[in-house]
């Protein structure tokens, strides 16, 4: 392994050298923290890709048979275990793996078209990585085999020049929402009716904004506007080609695995806007953190994850160190539980992605009739939303966020969607006024608020 010492500049910044390249991924903990934001990476010139539409697989572009995530795992295996290196991830995979990536894990199959033919998974395999260790201030370009090594001597090259002024992003484009707000209320009646029946109970309810793409539109100037908005410790862009490109600012992880086979899942459920007057946002955070309703939705979704995570975990190692945790971020207070366990030996990363996508914070409990109802309720597919940002090492460890708080941009659109948990006592008009709280960056980062943007008026 080759470890080249850089300067430690502003990743966001840096990055705009590799924006415009087909297959460049920053990961970014644009709101460091000691745990779970101290690390960015950026990745391009894939060695190898993969990418799922549908039932199509790609590999290297060219179609292939069989079940993606089967490639991932035989991909991964070809490549040995690099020493340790001075972050956790030194080189492996990077890339998306989409909200319908997961539910076909489960039989279900969307009854919702792709007409723009966006990736359901799309994943590169790189060998040369730029890490930044936000905490220490210290940044590598790392080669981890050493064929790659001229091309990691490139990067740093290129890493060592000042990087192009920010673009200033297309003018304000307006927004449309595909649901009005009295058709947003009944979808949510009808989930409440299934709850009653006892279908379910819980269900992840959401609706998507639309704005008309311009094809000069800088998708990552939307990055950079979005980061300034609402920084979060698992931002992300991914540059998956020309049919998407996912401008993300998520708070939420999803899995982390430690190459010592420790997994971390951190659920989010349960929602206050910030204010500006700090007597107010503290009133926000103790009721949230006092709310029957949201903590009962959160516990269902801890539950869930505790179920999904003992398919692969050691017996008697799946623990809840932390539930109903608050959390606050740019915009918002989340309630956070924590969920560990231990990979039983003989499984990996892929087998742990398995079981577990997509994630249970963003579909419901039961997980598979909660996902069928998604389905039947909701006007469109999902796509990037609710999907996976995700590395892998070659050494085995991982992590991973939920895409919330995310933008999709594709030739034809650029895609907001948001929502929230429905249980039994969830009253609809608050619901909707909790997905225009969360969803107020993402449009704020492209445009005007669509009517009804009063909603969530608090800092931004």
């Amino acid at each position: 392994m080759l470890t080249i010492s850089i300067s430690c500049g502003d990743p966001a910044a840096l990055f705009r050298h590799f924006a415009a390249e087909p297959w460049a991924m920053l990961l970014d903990s644009a709101a460091p923290h000691p745990l779970h934001g101290r690390h960015a990476y950026i990745v391009a010139e894939p060695v190898r890709t993969i990418e799922a539409v549908g039932s199509q697989v790609m590999l290297d572009g060219a179609p292939v048979g069989g079940d993606p995530f089967d490639l991932l795992a035989t991909a991964l295996a070809a490549w040995p275990a690099p020493p340790g290196g001075p972050v956790p991830f030194t080189g492996g995979a990077v890339g998306l793996i989409g909200y319908e990536a997961g539910t076909a894990l489960e039989g279900i199959r969307s009854r919702h078209r792709n007409p723009g033919g966006q990736p359901d998974m799309a994943i590169g395999l790189y060998d040369v990585v730029a890490a930044f260790d936000r905490q220490e201030r210290r940044a590598w370009v790392i080669a981890a085999r050493p064929e790659a090594e001229a091309r990691a001597r490139r990067m740093a090259e290129r890493l060592s020049v000042a990087p192009p002024d920010p673009s200033a992003g297309p003018s304000p484009i307006r927004w449309r929402s595909e649901l009005a707000r009295p058709d947003y209320l009944a979808r949510v009646g009808r989930v409440l009716e299934y709850i009653r029946a006892g279908d379910i109970y819980q269900a992840n309810f959401t609706q998507r904004f639309l704005a008309e793409a311009d094809a000069r539109a800088d998708a990552y100037a939307l990055y950079e506007r979005l980061r300034r908005l609402s920084p979060a410790p698992f931002a992300a862009f991914l540059n998956c080609g020309p049919r998407l490109q996912v401008v993300g600012a998520s708070p939420e992880r999803f899995i982390r695995l430690g190459a010592d086979r420790r997994i971390e899942t951190r659920p989010i459920k349960g929602t206050r806007p910030r204010h500006a007057d700090p007597a107010a946002d503290a009133a926000a955070a103790a009721e949230l953190v006092a709310s029957v309703k949201d903590r009962a939705e959160n516990l269902m979704i801890t539950d869930l994850l505790r179920n999904d995570l003992a398919r692969v975990a050691e017996i008697g190692s799946v623990k809840v160190p932390v539930l109903y945790g608050l959390e606050s971020f740019a915009s918002v207070h989340h309630l956070v539980s924590v969920v560990t366990a231990r990979l039983r030996p003989g499984l990996g990363p892929v087998d742990l992605l398995r079981a577990a996508c997509p994630g249970g914070s963003i579909t419901g409990a039961p997980k598979i009739r909660a996902m069928e109802i998604i389905d039947e309720l909701e006007v469109a597919r999902r796509g990037a939303y609710c999907g996976s940002v995700v590395w892998i090492g070659f050494d085995g460890a991982m992590d991973s966020n939920i895409v919330i708080r995310t933008l999709s941009v594709t030739p034809d659109a650029v895609i907001a969607q948001a929502g929230g948990g429905i249980v039994a006592d969830s009253d609809p008009a608050a619901e909707y006024d909790e997905m225009r709280i969360k969803i107020r960056p993402q449009l704020l980062a492209v445009g005007d608020l669509p009517a009804g943007g009063s909603a969530g008026e608090g800092r931004a």
